[in-house]
């Protein structure tokens, strides 16, 4: 028993470290990405498939292989959680945010939904007989749905910087701002310059029309203050990439 727990600690670790870590960020996803991922996972999955057909993948085995995923996947959601709440403690209180019952309660709903059907799912509370797979698995979509809870779609601007999904870009990185339409709102900002995706990036948000003065002043104002911290830095990187 304790070779297996010791096992799944790893699991639990290496879930939570890559979780933590910033160098996975949604941002950083394409289509390429996904679908080598999805292709991977699936052959993997085929290859234990065959091997359990074949008598190679007994049924203890496999149990514990699936109890080693399950254990994985609630360290990351548990690291990514974690990340999330350093990022919105970095970028301190919250000065706007687009709210809506899709945005704020939604989300909130389907967390609480989870973090339920999860703890349904690890049979403490049920006559079913408690396994490590059912434990694992329900402990699993709990930590998914702590996660769901502090994940939010749209933008927060923040009094330190502008938390998008899960990156924190602060105010002397934010370059400027522009309405591509009525309800559309555009802003650029840097990324490291030491960093493999170097640069200058933009994105969009909507904007309802009757808070367009709210964020207006709220820019400005976050740009004036942050306008000597922003040419040191511009003209560091400008010095930078001279010297490559």
């Amino acid at each position: 028993m304790w070779l297996l727990n010791l096992f799944l600690l790893f699991f639990l670790i290496t879930g939570f470290t890559g979780g933590n870590h910033p160098w996975f960020t949604l941002d950083r996803l394409n289509k390429y990405v996904v679908l080598n991922s999805t292709l991977i996972i699936l052959l993997v999955f085929t290859c234990l498939m065959v091997l359990y057909s074949l008598g190679l993948f007994p049924q203890n085995i496999a149990a514990t292989f699936m109890m080693g995923i399950y254990t994985m996947i609630t360290g990351f959601f548990l690291g990514y959680t974690t990340r999330l709440w350093k990022l919105k403690n970095r970028g301190s209180k919250i000065l706007y945010q687009h709210r809506s019952f899709w945005i704020d309660h939604a989300p909130n709903i389907l967390a609480i939904i989870l973090i339920l059907f999860g703890f349904y799912r690890t049979s403490l509370i049920t006559d079913q007989t408690v396994t490590g797979i059912r434990l694992t698995s329900g402990i699993s979509l709990m930590s998914f749905g702590i996660f769901t809870w502090f994940f939010k779609v749209v933008p927060e601007f923040r009094s330190k910087g502008v938390l998008l999904l899960d990156r924190i870009i602060e105010w002397d990185k934010v370059i400027s701002w522009n309405w591509v339409s009525d309800s559309a709102l555009s802003i650029e900002y840097m990324v490291d310059v030491d960093s493999q995706n170097e640069g200058i990036r933009e994105f969009s948000t909507s904007i309802p029309l009757d808070e367009k003065k709210e964020i207006e002043y709220l820019l400005e104002s976050k740009m004036d203050e942050y306008s000597e911290e922003r040419e040191k830095i511009l003209f560091k990187n400008s010095e930078d990439l001279e010297g490559r």
